[in-house]
């Protein structure tokens, strides 16, 4: 975390990986790391707890808003995760 406090986030908090400019939500601990996920869904990553910034106040909200417009976009409350690449057939590729 930042040098203001050595708390680490709960489960569930919004905040920002600093060294990946990504914001996602705390799904958990896995040793040394937090595992965080896009706020419209996705595959987590780990970070290590001083790359995490707390989002809060207008900060929570605009990441908040910006990942309810992402998806009004997609047409749909139950659209693919962002990030997800869809084929023209509208499935993932294959691996």
């Amino acid at each position: 975390m930042t040098e203001e406090s050595d708390e680490l986030p709960r489960v569930d908090a919004v905040v920002l990986d600093t060294a990946r400019n990504r914001v996602g939500r705390v799904m958990g601990r896995e040793g040394p790391y937090l595992q965080l996920r896009p706020l419209g869904g996705g595959l987590e990553w780990d970070v290590a707890p001083a790359q995490l910034h707390p989002l809060v106040g207008a900060e929570l909200l605009s990441a908040l808003v910006a990942e309810a417009n992402a998806r009004s976009r997609r047409g749909s409350e139950n659209g693919p995760p962002l990030g997800l690449n869809l084929t023209e057939s509208g499935r993932p590729p294959s691996l």
